[in-house]
């Protein structure tokens, strides 16, 4: 492979330039050596062991994947491909389904006259008397049951009130169920973490992170608001095999928000005294409630709290086939139980699609759309996605950062996240799931600081993860580096600055290329990244000044880019959002390899395909 990269650069060394950073010396031959695994370990230890005979993948850990096989199809359309194909080829072809066909016999249906049936924008003009192709109503997978007394214990009063199909003398219990004596929940508490059952990626388990501090890094006038935050692991439990790394990340189980739970609860009629009651929960089969456990039925003592909040996701995904099926099946009023069925068939398709694709639809609006539809709980977590970890890069040196509280020495690792807003038919706008959670614990633990409490008690439910990943295994290098990132792609880059800096001379520099807006407002870790920091640091501002991107910079800098990618050891890291960054940083590099090593553009893409085989070229975007 070595070769091949060498025939590439050959041709380049006569027409390259002096660099535009006094430290650049004579461009380098590129070594022959054995190209490091970019795979990051999903397995039980999370080693990082380099196993060469593991494919190479990329990591998207930020990326939320809706489908990527047949089966996703299916489940989420109630279609397999074969039929979804004859419906729509992915060109907006399937709009035409919605035109009145000759020969049908279509009817009016009166609407649903509420705010959240209208924020969904639905144009319906008539439904066909006659539905084909409706989904079938989704198999339960979970179900509620009593927690078995001891025969000794007398059965409390009957109170002969009926609570509904999703209270706890609903079915019988199982056999093996009743067998299970003693039952009790454990003695964890859930405000601050899940349930142990939700165990991410094992061997780890959710270790509650005391916040130790929190600012806020951007200012007044930003698009989007960034938080920083000092968690403190001293008592992280040992025994996982892994350590922290400059350039990994943890986990984060992050709760629905408290509101949105009992909004829930109070739109299904669940009663209050039910939803904190300890309930016992069988599941046939599938992973649920637990993150990565193994495919299977599961039996276990929760809450219904427990499990709305920390297990299924009711805001993240778009509403599939199988959810408003559900709804169909459970609603009082005929005309919703048309409009839904309308949507689970063949001949809505098209409307589906626009449905789906349209304004962010949460569980909370769908509910408030058809008031009329109250499912029981225990068949809705059967249907709804569940709620998944967020990761968060590592923005210091977790090695060298530990501060004194209390006459003892506290262990910190630093994150930057930013708040990420999505349209919302009642308030306007809202957060998402992970960094709105971040976003309320950031401003009560300001709060409470401002009220004069000097250690505020917040936690975040964090895990260690991905210390495997590119950005982790590829830092070790003594080689130089370009770092290039926008917006809070940047955070992972500090910590490996930091620690760089203190020994930097001119064989192993770094270079940092910052893309913000505009740097009055929104330029993070300004002055934090240590010494030298003038030298190394470029940034780059799209809405003021010269109005540049970082993908312009990358091409401006072009000697850099190429004296760095060239030299031993050397490597270029990008860290950002995929659409418009990530991208254009990708197209500016190619076209730096066409100026500088006299490519052609297929030629300069497979050279940048090279590096990123031997880990010279390393892109974590989401």
């Amino acid at each position: 492979m070595a070769t091949e990269i060498e025939s590439f650069i050959a041709g380049a060394r006569s027409g390259s330039g002096s660099g535009s950073t006094t430290c650049i010396p004579e461009e380098p031959h590129i070594p022959a050596s054995t190209a490091p695994s970019l795979t990051f370990s999903e397995s039980a230890d999370e080693q990082d062991v380099d196993d060469p005979q593991q494919p190479v993948r990329r990591r998207r850990a930020s990326t939320r994947l809706i489908a990527q096989s047949a089966a996703d199809i299916q489940r989420i359309t109630g279609e397999s491909t074969r039929q979804l194909v004859k419906r729509c080829c992915g060109g907006g072809c399937c709009t035409d389904l919605s035109a009145r066909k000759e020969g049908v016999q279509y009817e009016t249906v009166a609407l649903p006259d509420n705010a959240a049936f209208q924020s969904l924008l639905l144009k319906i003009d008539g439904i066909p008397t006659s539905l084909t192709g409706i989904t079938d109503l989704p198999e339960q997978t979970a179900f509620f049951h009593p927690i078995p007394r001891p025969a000794a214990l007398p059965s409390p009063t009957d109170s002969a009130i009926s609570l509904g199909p999703d209270q706890d003398a609903a079915a019988p219990l199982p056999e093996p169920v009743k067998q299970a004596q003693p039952l009790a929940l454990e003695g964890l508490d859930t405000t601050i973490q899940p349930p142990s059952y939700v165990q991410p990626h094992p061997p780890f388990n959710v270790f509650p992170a005391r916040v130790h501090n929190t600012r806020e890094l951007t200012r007044p006038g930003a698009e989007k608001r960034t938080f920083h935050f000092d968690l403190d692991v001293s008592d992280y439990p040992v025994g996982e095999g892994i350590d922290f790394k400059v350039g990994g990340a943890i986990g984060v189980s992050a709760p629905n928000d408290t509101a949105a739970v009992d909004d829930i609860f109070d739109l299904l009629l669940v009663p209050r005294f039910l939803r904190d009651r300890q309930v016992l929960l069988r599941t046939t089969k599938g992973r649920w409630p637990t993150v990565w456990g193994d495919d299977q039925g599961r039996e276990l003592v929760t809450t219904r709290r427990d499990l709305l909040t920390w297990c299924s996701d009711i805001q993240s995904y778009p509403p599939t086939k199988q959810l408003l099926r559900v709804f169909a099946e459970h609603t009082t009023d005929e005309a919703e139980r048309k409009l839904l069925l309308f949507l689970c068939s063949a001949e809505g398709q098209g409307v589906f699609c626009d449905f789906r694709t349209g304004p962010h639809v949460s569980l909370s609006q769908l509910l408030n759309a058809f008031p009329h539809s109250k499912p029981p709980l225990d068949l809705l977590l059967s249907v709804l996605q569940p709620l998944m970890p967020r990761f968060y890069s590592l923005s210091n040196d977790p090695h060298e950062s530990f501060e004194v509280r209390d006459g003892k020495q506290h262990r910190l690792v630093e994150i930057a996240v930013t708040v990420h807003e999505a349209a919302d038919w009642r308030t306007g706008t809202r957060s998402g799931i992970g960094s709105g959670f971040f976003q309320r614990q950031a401003l009560k633990f300001l709060e409470a600081k401002a009220q004069g409490n000097p250690a505020p008690e917040f936690y975040i439910p964090m895990f260690k993860g991905l210390m495997a990943n590119p950005l982790a295994k590829q830092f070790v290098t003594d080689g130089p580096m370009l770092l290039i990132g926008a917006g809070v792609g940047i955070a992972p880059f500090r910590g490996f600055v930091q620690r760089r800096l203190k020994t930097a001379n001119c064989a192993n520099k770094v270079w940092v290329l910052q893309g913000i807006r505009d740097s009055l407002v929104d330029e993070l870790y300004s002055g934090e990244w240590g010494v030298h920091e003038d030298e190394v640091k470029r940034v780059v501002e799209s809405r003021k000044g010269e109005g540049r991107y970082v993908q312009e910079e990358v091409k401006h800098q072009a000697d850099l880019v190429w004296y760095v990618i060239n030299s031993v050891d050397g490597r270029v890291f990008v860290c950002g959002s995929t659409r418009g960054m990530g991208e254009g940083v990708e197209q500016a590099l190619v076209e730096v390899a066409m100026r500088k090593g006299k490519l052609e553009r297929e030629e300069a893409q497979n050279f940048w395909n090279l590096k990123k085989e031997v880990g010279q070229y390393i892109a974590e975007t989401w």
